[in-house]
């Protein structure tokens, strides 16, 4: 078990990628300076057997995914991913080696986005645990708000759908030479890329509600509808897949792609009259992008999310599953 200084010293930076982190590691806390943009903080923890299982996670990967998870949260609201704080409970039976793998994935991504570690904590624990703070900044009139959707807009994902899900489930449930078929899947679920160079490109867009894709198109759409007291109606034929994904099972499919979640990618809401705009940013920053339905008003169904399955409308809960309000008319 590495002592907590030396791990410290182990992953103290020689210098800052940001000119906002005026301290970093090595004092009693950090500091950072903002001048014209807000600051935004997220917090995400990871406990062992219960968001990730040796079985599926090498070290490596515990990390990378811990901070990916926590970067898409500031990408969703529109920020740049900055700096970071750190905190790991190590089990006793936990070497040297493994610990330095984590950081290791943790700094892979730092990497490719430029981000600092400003500090963190380390002690001895039971159960393996990571909990990582993300600060990050945005111009104050760039913020994304889930409240900001508008009967009219545009419905939108990017990237493809379901794809960690189907990882995680050939992970758990089948043999090596299965998962060797099809790594793409496996891939999305230990190493999600958020969107952040896709975001920072979409500053001119006036208006947009976003949420990453951490719990599946259902929760998120529901979250957009209630918070920004409309309806929406989503096309469930319209939901961008990999082709992998018609290899298994049509109600994995569905499971898939409406409540799998975790593969990090964005779901958001835009002006039609923007939507062209924003497609031509994800051709330049090479981000599929996919129009999937679209915002509306309705008495009886603001606050809800329908899916249409080609032949009726239905009710789309959080849990990703349907039912009838009533009948399955508008």
């Amino acid at each position: 078990m590495m002592d907590e200084f030396d791990f410290i010293r182990s992953i103290q930076p020689k210098y800052y990628r940001q000119s906002s982190v005026i301290k970093g590691i090595g004092d009693d806390a950090a500091i950072i300076r903002s001048l014209n943009q807000d600051i935004i903080t997220t917090v995400d923890t990871m406990v062992e057997s219960i968001h990730f299982t040796t079985q599926t996670m090498e070290p490596f990967h515990v990390g990378y995914r811990a901070l990916a998870a926590n970067i898409s949260d500031i990408v969703a609201m529109g920020g740049k991913p900055t700096s970071f704080l750190v905190s790991i409970v190590v089990p006793k039976n936990w070497e040297k080696e493994q610990l330095r793998e984590i950081y290791q994935g943790i700094d892979q991504l730092a990497q490719k986005f430029q981000m600092d570690v400003i500090g963190g904590d380390t002690v001895t624990g039971q159960q393996l645990t990571i909990s990582i703070t993300v600060f990050g900044s945005v111009n104050k009139h760039q913020v994304r708000y889930r409240s900001h959707a508008q009967a009219g807009d545009v419905v939108f994902v990017t990237g493809t759908i379901g794809d960690a899900a189907c990882g995680l489930d050939l992970l758990l449930h089948e043999d090596q030479d299965t998962q060797q078929n099809y790594e793409y899947f496996i891939n999305r679920h230990r190493m999600p890329l958020p969107r952040v160079n896709f975001i920072q490109a979409t500053g001119n867009i006036k208006r947009m509600a976003l949420n990453d894709i951490s719990d599946g198109i259902s929760n998120e759409a529901n979250e957009i509808a209630e918070a920004s007291h409309v309806a929406l109606r989503i096309n469930e034929k319209a939901i961008p897949y990999h082709i992998g994904i018609t290899d298994f099972p049509k109600e994995k499919q569905q499971q898939w792609l409406l409540s799998g979640g975790e593969d990090f990618e964005l779901l958001g809401t835009v002006s039609p009259n923007e939507w062209e705009k924003l497609v031509s940013i994800a051709e330049k920053t090479n981000t599929k992008i996919t129009k999937i339905g679209e915002v509306f008003h309705h008495d009886r169904y603001n606050g809800s999310v329908l899916i249409n399955n080609g032949s009726s409308s239905v009710i789309l809960d959080k849990s990703g599953y349907t039912h009838l309000r009533g009948d399955n008319n508008e």
